[in-house]
């Protein structure tokens, strides 16, 4: 009985000893900001999505193996990893709209590897949360889409974010959460139990 107690403690400790590495601990949206805003508005309902974008992101990342990132349900269909890199090329749609940056074709990113990539897509949500949840009505005005290349542009209101990239962003985070189901690391299978509904992590 002793040895099955001391057992199950160092496998305890090893789980959080893992999720509090610098690697995990430096990253935002382990869980979803503390506090409510006092008001509604466009800007901070429309963090408090992104919030649940990067939390979701977070935990359906979080622990991935080689052998996740590279498995795919079939042969057309996207690896686990380039659906993360494809996640993070929908955050920067949004990032770079409220940053008022146009997204040029052809833009050409540093080579990353995937603790990189989940890194930027973290950090991209949050700056553009942070952006988001102090800005006034009038501030959307401004916070276009905008595709350019060779031909011209073309410019979108921040409505499209709203059912473009920020909805697609969490229906691929639900196909890294069912691609790791299936190649055999289900999404929160550790002590840290993340609640979708809070934002917070239970242990």
């Amino acid at each position: 009985m002793k040895k099955i107690t001391l057992l199950i403690a160092l496998l305890s400790l090893i789980q959080v000893t893992y999720s509090q590495t610098p690697e995990n601990m430096d990253l935002p949206y382990r869980e979803i900001p503390d506090g409510y805003s006092e008001t509604y508005t466009a800007g901070t309902v429309s963090a408090r999505m992104l919030d649940g974008v990067g939390f979701r992101f977070y935990w359906a990342t979080n622990g991935l193996r080689p052998e996740d990132l590279s498995f795919k349900p079939n042969d057309e269909a996207r690896t686990t990893e380039q659906t993360i890199d494809h996640i993070l090329g929908l955050v920067r749609v949004v990032n770079n709209s409220v940053n008022q940056r146009p997204n040029i074709n052809g833009t050409e990113y540093p080579s990353l590897d995937f603790q990189g990539k989940r890194k930027e897509t973290l950090e991209l949500i949050k700056e553009a949360a942070e952006i988001l949840r102090t800005s006034t009505s009038s501030d959307f005005e401004s916070y276009k889409i905008v595709f350019k290349n060779d031909n011209g542009q073309s410019e979108f209101p921040f409505w499209n974010q709203l059912n473009g990239p920020i909805a697609d962003a969490l229906w691929h985070i639900g196909q890294v959460v069912s691609f790791r189901r299936s190649s055999g690391n289900p999404f929160a299978s550790g002590i840290d139990k993340p609640s979708v509904f809070t934002g917070k992590v239970r242990n």
